[in-house]
Order: structure tokens, then C-alpha cells, then sequence
């Protein structure tokens, strides 16, 4: 059985434009955090919050800059992809 994906449904490319905006956002969000946390002092504190949670966690800076690029490279590839 093989799916097939409409072409000419009209909701197809508000879907992706609306996808699009989101992915544009987080982005952004992404690229400042990679900013801030590049441009922290080595002896500065990081703390990164728990999903679904209001509880924050002490970090590794390096760590985190480290996710906060992966993320933005993921993000990125998957917005050149749409």
C-alpha cells in the first residue's frame, strides 16, 4: 500500500508557509541563544529548564552552546528541505 500525497490539496501550502514562519522563528530564538551563550564569561553560571517544567537545572555552558548549535544546524537543514 503506498501513500500519495495530493499536490493540489490548498491547504498543502498554507500548512508549509505556516511551517515556514515557525520554523523562521525558532531560528531566530536559536540564534540568539548561541549568541548569548557565546559571548558569556567562562566563570558564568548557566541553567537550562526542564521541558514542560518551570524548574531550571545548573548546565554546562559548553554543553549547551554545543546543543544550542546542533539545534539551530537541525532547524536550519530542515527549513532548506521545505
Amino acid at each position: 500500500m503506498s501513500s500519495k500525497v495530493d499536490n493540489n490539496d490548498p491547504n498543502l501550502d498554507g500548512r508549509s508557509a505556516e511551517r515556514k514562519e515557525e520554523l523562521n522563528k525558532q531560528i531566530k530564538e536559536q540564534k540568539v541563544a548561541v549568541d548569548e551563550l557565546s559571548n558569556l564569561k567562562k566563570d558564568r553560571k548557566v541553567y537550562v529548564q526542564q521541558r514542560n517544567s518551570n524548574i531550571l537545572f545548573l548546565a554546562d555552558r559548553g554543553q549547551t552552546l554545543s546543543s544550542c548549535k546542533k539545534k539551530l544546524d537541525i532547524l536550519t537543514k530542515e527549513l532548506q528541505d521545505i
